[in-house]
């Protein structure tokens, strides 16, 4: 299980996730800005994201560089506003003050700012996304690259779930719970759809350097990219590591 509380930034495992109704309590709660020209930075434009390793306690934020060097501090509302275009959206995003946007903004090489963002103002789709260790372990067979089971944060899935067959008439295993409901520990999610899958998937999780042909590993199985799905909380609750898992959950 994992998630990221500033979007792009690297994916964090966490020993319990609380699902809420607009998803992972935490998750992309942040977001970093490039004001002038009013765009949320995306990983897959900005791949060294990855390696700046974030931490958020609900009250103090840290952002970590490779080198060491850190910024720590409880985000102050500026009181300025920005709207900015989240994948032909609009996003409300208000503008923060503190020491990451200098630390950021070095790392970056440009300057951006830190921003607050309101649930799912900076989720691609639904609040939830699942990818079964079967899947996994299929694509590392394909690419004989055994290591990829161990890093699922390539995905930024926020929960991998453990399923013995990867194939199901010839789709992933998830990509057949599309609709159905599926308990995860207390919470209970209703599955919306596959997740289309970009560059940010070949990234290693920790560097953000490109170190594995993943989309194209996906293209040449069945020419689509999709890989894991997205869904909806209908039922609240926490999820923890070695959590009972039931499709089509009583809800």
């Amino acid at each position: 299980m994992g998630f990221t509380p500033v979007k792009g930034l690297r994916h964090t495992p966490y020993d319990a996730v609380v699902l809420d109704e607009h998803g992972p309590v935490g998750d992309r709660v942040f977001c970093l800005v490039d004001v002038p020209r009013r765009r949320v930075l995306r990983t897959v434009q900005n791949p060294t994201l990855v390696a700046v390793r974030p931490r958020w306690d609900g009250h103090v934020l840290d952002l970590v560089l490779p080198s060491g060097e850190t910024a720590s501090a409880a985000p102050t509302v500026s009181g300025e506003r920005i709207t900015c275009d989240y994948w032909g959206r609009d996003a409300e995003l208000d503008l923060l003050d503190g020491p990451h946007a200098a630390l950021a903004s070095s790392w970056l090489g440009s300057p951006v700012r830190l921003a607050a963002a309101p649930p799912g103002a900076v989720v691609y789709g639904a609040p939830v996304s699942v990818v079964s260790l079967a899947s996994l372990r299929d694509l590392a067979d394909r690419l004989a690259r055994p290591e990829l089971v161990t890093e699922a944060a390539r995905l930024r899935a926020t929960v991998v779930v453990d399923t013995d067959e990867p194939w199901v008439e010839w789709a992933w295993a998830e990509e057949a719970w599309a609709g159905r409901t599926l308990r995860l520990g207390a919470a209970t999610v209703r599955v919306n759809a596959p997740i289309p899958r970009c560059a940010v998937i070949d990234l290693d999780p920790v560097t953000g350097v490109a170190s594995a042909p993943l989309l194209k590993a996906l293209a040449g199985r069945s020419g689509s990219l999709d890989l894991g799905v997205d869904a909806h909380v209908v039922q609240p609750g926490v999820v923890r590591p070695g959590d009972a898992v039931e499709l089509d959950a009583v809800v």
